[in-house]
């Protein structure tokens, strides 16, 4: 790829000005962290992704259809042009003079903030890194924890998990929620299961008003993903440090996968499904279980046992008494496979995938 061909800021990037060579270095990241990593996703599940991504960086509308040819011809330029980054270290993030290592997200955003501007780092599935730089659309406290809002997103990863959380810090990305909805919203439309997906597109007008349905299932979901990231820290606070140690020292596949999954179970059942469960709002109930991995069901079936009762009877009575219970069940699981890491290390992959097969709930 010549210089020429490289990847251009998106169509709806401003000058920077002083923070220029920041988000220069932050979009580069963005690229190393794709190139290394792109490889991950099934066929599918990457071209999907990449078709969001070519939307995004073009400021292409949703409701609008993507161009062939022009598309075709970005995704050759763009797999070329991570061909030559592979190799490549992550770069220092200038902020505005000082160089800051990446991954130190409370030292970058001291000064992005108050310059309007949110960034954020993080390790996902098989410990990609990853990075977004966008606009801060509000930071308050919330409940003990620093929420952070990004708006417009100028440099994002083919990932762009719309939440994360670092230490007592919540980062919710709007833009990345409304796109992560929009993926699922398409990915159903292939086939149109019926299923609790279905259920949840119908809650809003997608056929006459896609632009304002779309932003009603943001609002709905935003507060959903901030709940999840609430019990995040929570979970967190009952494993420590030795479970993010854990995954780290494990390669990629079933066991990273499961042991995420158990995670993210224990952190629905604290704070995500009692929040919602009080709420009661049927939209964002069957998101919820439209939107869980295959292998959060299969490891909970109980759970989607209880929705399919709920979806019959409208009372919340069975999936409130799933939840309580299964708190204690994916805490005690958890500690048992931290004890199993600590006493056998990273050789022990089978023996935690055993585990977790043998207490399913």
């Amino acid at each position: 790829m010549t210089a020429s061909n490289r990847p251009t800021a998106p169509a709806q990037s401003p000058d920077f000005g002083i923070l220029q060579p920041a988000f220069e270095a932050i979009r580069t990241n963005c690229h190393i962290s794709d190139a290394r990593h792109a490889g991950d996703y099934t066929l599918c599940v990457y071209l999907l992704k990449m078709r969001e991504y070519y939307r995004w960086e073009n400021n292409i509308p949703f409701s609008t259809p993507l161009p062939r040819q022009e598309l075709s011809d970005w995704l050759t330029q763009r797999e070329a042009h991570w061909e030559t980054l592979e190799d490549r270290s992550l770069e220092a993030v200038p902020v505005p003079d000082r160089q800051h290592d990446p991954f130190d997200t409370t030292a970058i955003n001291d000064d992005l903030n108050e310059r309007g501007f949110a960034y954020s780092s993080g390790y996902g599935r098989n410990m990609k890194p990853v990075f977004f730089f966008a606009e801060l659309e509000r930071r308050e406290l919330h409940e003990g924890y620093t929420l952070v809002v990004a708006g417009r997103e100028y440099a994002r990863d083919l990932a762009a998990p719309p939440a994360m959380t670092r230490e007592r810090t919540i980062y919710i990305r709007r833009e990345s929620l409304r796109r992560m909805l929009w993926e699922k919203i398409e990915e159903w439309r292939w086939n149109k299961p019926a299923n609790a997906m279905r259920s949840a597109i119908r809650c809003y007008d997608f056929d006459n008003a896609t632009e304002r349905s779309l932003e009603a299932m943001t609002e709905t979901e935003l507060h959903s993903a901030l709940l999840h990231e609430i019990g995040e820290v929570e979970a967190g606070k009952l494993l420590g440090d030795d479970w993010e140690t854990m995954l780290a020292a494990l390669p990629p596949g079933k066991a990273e996968i499961m042991l995420r999954a158990v995670r993210d179970n224990l952190a629905d059942c604290l704070v995500t499904l009692p929040a919602l469960l009080r709420k009661a709002e049927p939209a964002a109930l069957h998101f919820y279980i439209g939107n869980l991995s295959n292998m959060r069901k299969a490891l909970f079936p109980s759970l989607v046992s209880a929705y399919d009762a709920w979806t019959v009877s409208g009372n919340t009575r069975d999936l409130q008494a799933i939840t309580a219970r299964a708190s204690g069940h994916w805490k005690s699981l958890a500690l048992g496979l931290l004890d199993t890491f600590s006493h056998n290390g990273p050789d022990c992959q089978q023996a935690l995938v055993g585990s977790i097969e043998n207490n399913t709930y």
